[in-house]
């Protein structure tokens, strides 16, 4: 399902326009994005936990060649699956 399939899926489930159920999803995840970029986390029960991590600097190998590269410490998105989701990849 790609994002115009969603937004689709949305209106008719919602009893609303597409556009507004689109208008939703964005500011949804615009949200979502906002506030990880701030270092906040966003948990929705049953469903996801996004958050910021730091990681450490490290030593890591290029595949191709088998040469070590240093890769510098930095931050990235964490998206953990929560209990809802988990069971629904199940049926």
């Amino acid at each position: 399902m790609n994002k115009g399939e969603l937004v689709a899926a949305m209106a008719s489930k919602a009893g609303v326009s597409q556009k507004d159920a689109g208008a939703c999803l964005d500011a949804m995840f615009e949200t979502i994005a906002g506030q990880v970029s701030s270092g906040n986390v966003v948990s929705i029960t049953g469903w996801l936990k996004a958050e910021r991590v730091n990681t450490s600097a490290r030593t890591a190998r290029n595949p191709q060649t088998g040469q070590e590269i240093q890769v510098p410490a930095g931050t990235r998105t964490k998206l953990t699956v929560g209990s809802k989701l988990k069971a629904a990849g199940k049926s």
